[in-house]
């Protein structure tokens, strides 16, 4: 740990005055250094594709920050030294929110959805947890939602035994489904792994969006996964569809964009998923 905190300073050109482990890391080990001049928040991986998902969080978090609607924690480093990975950010000192916070919050989430392109996917592949993301480019989003999305997920959990054939639906079957329940969708940026974890709110009212797996899909995507485990006022929601107004399939589309999480829980804690995944499955297919 010297080594890496003598590489930072030199790195940073301050002199790091003080260290100590902090929660906010699930995959990574977690850590608040404090300059002479700030505070900083570091993650530490050893990993061996733990460089990858650092740089992969690091052009996400930049990709929103450089949107200026949404505040994302400044990245200052991301790098690696003696088969230790590290990324190195703006601590953000974080309150529980109020009314005003959620209210805020749903706002600047909708303003982060206005920004488009004209393709579903991202520029670069990124990662969901620990699991890879892929975010191949595609005209269609429904066509994105299942091949780069859903079916590498069920591919993945039926490789590993936790799921059988027989449930995984055919192409012919989902792609008309999912273009009837979603509709004419126009690409948004999403934060796209956005449930209680994964957003704070700074001491002084800002809402901060943190551990993004960011791509252009439907806006609905962030909204179906902050509902899937809880930690978001009404006051959210009610302000972020006064601006982006419920959609006409609002639940089914919260199922089926709730699938692509719990298939994601199955691949990485195992079948105690299964259920949630099946059930969706055979409701829609």
């Amino acid at each position: 740990m010297f080594k890496l905190l003598s590489y930072i300073s030199t790195r940073i050109s301050e002199k790091i005055i003080s260290t100590k482990p902090v929660s906010g890391g699930d995959i990574s080990s977690a850590y608040l250094i404090e300059s002479e001049a700030r505070k900083y928040f570091l993650k530490v991986n050893s990993n061996l594709c733990a460089l990858e998902m650092f740089h992969a969080e690091q052009k996400g978090l930049q990709t929103i920050e450089q949107t200026k609607t949404i505040a994302v924690p400044h990245v200052h480093l991301a790098d690696t030294i003696e088969g230790k990975a590290f990324l190195l950010m703006d601590f953000i000192e974080s309150k529980r929110p109020d009314m005003s916070d959620y209210i805020r919050f749903g706002e600047v989430l909708a303003e982060l959805h206005h920004c488009s392109q004209k393709d579903f996917g991202f520029s670069t592949d990124n990662f969901i947890g620990s699991l890879p993301q892929r975010n191949n480019t595609h005209a269609g989003w429904a066509e994105f939602y299942w091949f780069e999305r859903i079916l590498p997920q069920l591919q993945s959990a039926l490789k590993a035994g936790l799921i059988q054939q027989n449930i995984i639906p055919k192409e012919k079957d989902v792609i008309p489904l999912f273009q009837e329940i979603f509709g004419d969708v126009k690409p948004s940026l999403l934060h796209g792994d956005l449930w209680g974890g994964n957003y704070l709110i700074s001491t002084n009212g800002v809402p901060c969006l943190i551990d993004p797996a960011v791509y252009y899909g439907h806006s609905m995507v962030d909204i179906a996964m902050s509902g899937l485990f809880g930690g978001f006022g009404t006051e959210f929601y009610n302000a972020y569809h006064e601006i982006i107004p419920k959609t006409e399939n609002y639940h089914q589309q919260i199922d089926l964009y709730q699938l692509y999480y719990l298939l994601v829980h199955l691949n990485l804690f195992g079948s105690g998923y299964y259920s949630s995944v099946s059930s969706i499955l055979k409701k829609y297919f």
